[in-house]
């Protein structure tokens, strides 16, 4: 059984082979609503396709990836070479480096434009990312659902967190090992969101 209990300022989601912590409203030095606008705004948005079982679709999503020079990022069978940093995501970065203890060269952001956007079931487990990332995960925008499903045993139920707008969740220990975690479609309408998952990618192993 998971259960969220406070530490400090943030909670902890008690979950088996992994470990989260959850800031409900942290300090991000600016209202979310108006960071949802400035990040939509400065960002260079675009659609890319994936290949699924040989077939090619576009994927249901938005994206951008944010930088430091050369670091370069591959998932998907996709190479994202970096955009450099727009002083807002420059700036949330200092503030979630702050509240998550962890340095970061990158942002990989993603827009749900509405219900039908997504992402499918997946572990941020690449090699370049390390054995044990910490991926920080901001929200702005539309509350949408966050789902974990541990992989080694169906016994364990899946994890639910409702993600709401100005939020931050932290993965990291061996989250991405034990756990797979998704944004899935729904049938209820509604606006946009913004996700930015923070991480830092090892630029050595990120060239190949």
């Amino acid at each position: 059984m998971t259960e969220l209990f406070a530490v400090d300022d943030s909670e902890h989601l008690d979950l088996p082979g992994g470990e989260l912590l959850f800031f409900r409203a942290p300090d991000l030095g600016a209202d979310p609503d108006d960071l949802f606008e400035a990040v939509e705004r400065e960002v260079a948005w675009r659609q890319e396709p994936i290949k699924l079982f040989g077939k090619t679709y576009m994927q249901p999503r938005l994206l951008a990836w944010y930088a430091d020079a050369g670091v370069s990022y591959k998932y998907s069978g996709i190479r994202h070479d970096p955009e450099p940093w727009t002083p807002q995501l420059a700036a949330l970065r200092e503030r979630v480096e702050t509240l998550s203890g962890s340095q970061f060269n990158s942002v990989l952001a993603n827009q749900y434009r509405d219900h039908r956007d997504s992402m499918g079931l997946h572990a941020d487990d690449e090699p370049e990312l390390g054995a044990q990332p910490v991926i920080a995960s901001l929200s702005l925008g539309e509350e949408r659902i966050f789902r974990l499903k541990y992989r080694h045993d169906k016994n364990i139920k899946a994890v639910k967190l409702p993600l709401t707008s100005g939020s931050l969740l932290i993965m990291r220990g061996d989250t991405q090992k034990n756990w797979r975690h998704e944004v899935a479609k729904q049938s209820q309408p509604c606006g946009p969101r913004i996700n930015l998952t923070f991480r830092y990618v090892y630029p050595s192993q990120a060239q190949g």
